[in-house]
């Protein structure tokens, strides 16, 4: 027993007595928009007061899925049924499958088997998933059918009028505008020259629009609505948002946004105006998949 003891002390002293131990004492921190640190009671506060949350993540980044769990605690402790939760990881032809399992008419081996997860889904959105079924929370595929995005990615926008009205009713109205001075798409714009006739920027858009279409179409007075989504879809108030605020511009929708840097004490430049709240992670992070 004192042998343990003297082990533990032992390993203890050099934990606190090491460098680069010093390091790991934080592992994120909270930022508003104009690079100002904020705390997680600014943040509860934020969410409570917003109809629609856009979460941008890093899809691979726990610190992204863990406060994606905390938020969406926060909501449900208020509104209770009335949460919804939107997933780009889901696609709009899947939506059958998401009503039958959080309804309990399909139980989880089924569910899996029968749709296409991302790699990630048993450590990040399985959990949120097993809340929602719980709680008997609407869960919602947002997500145009990949398949769709590549036909349009590889034949442009006219190859979206052979689909029949049942596969149309899978994604945005083909005719969704595209505002290419968009800082998030200009580059895509550029991308496309080197590309053989590639149509990038409209792939990447209608997947923006899609989502932004799901979204509103389930959002009601009274209802919050929590949708995950990769940062990029929704960051500097573009993408997901942009396309709700051409339908919706009333709407209280709230950005939230994931970054990493070397040093988290401060917010990059670059990085600022990126989202209303934005969590700065240490690039070291363990990453989930």
């Amino acid at each position: 027993m004192k042998y343990t003891i003297r082990i533990n002390l032992f390993l203890l002293s050099i934990f606190c007595t090491h460098d680069s131990f010093s390091q790991f004492d934080q592992a994120y921190q909270l930022y508003d928009a104009k690079g100002k640190k904020i705390e997680a009671q600014q943040i509860k506060k934020e969410v409570l007061s917003s109809e629609i949350i856009l979460f941008g993540e890093y899809h691979d980044n726990p610190i992204s899925h863990w406060l994606q769990v905390e938020v969406m605690n926060i909501l449900h402790e208020k509104y209770q049924e009335h949460v919804q939760i939107g997933f780009e990881m889901f696609e709009r032809d899947q939506q059958h499958l998401l009503d039958d399992y959080v309804r309990g008419v399909i139980e989880e081996k089924q569910f899996k088997d029968s749709c296409r997860l991302w790699p990630n889904y048993d450590t990040d959105y399985a959990p949120i998933l097993v809340f929602a079924r719980k709680n008997k929370l609407t869960a919602l595929a947002t997500n145009i059918p990949r398949k769709y995005a590549s036909l349009l990615f590889k034949k442009g926008r006219s190859s979206l009028d052979s689909l029949s009205n049942t596969e149309k009713a899978f994604m945005a109205p083909i005719d969704f505008k595209v505002d290419t001075s968009l800082s998030q798409y200009a580059p895509l714009k550029e991308m496309e020259q080197h590309m053989g006739g590639k149509h990038m920027l409209e792939a990447q858009a209608i997947k923006d629009a899609t989502m932004a279409a799901s979204i509103l179409s389930y959002w009601k007075t009274g209802k919050v609505l929590l949708h995950l989504n990769g940062a990029y879809h929704s960051d500097f108030y573009q993408g997901i948002l942009w396309y709700i605020k051409q339908s919706n511009s009333a709407v209280k929708v709230l950005t939230i946004s994931t970054v990493s840097q070397a040093q988290i004490s401060k917010l990059d430049k670059e990085h600022r105006g990126r989202a209303d709240v934005i969590i700065c992670v240490k690039e070291n992070m363990t990453k989930t998949h």
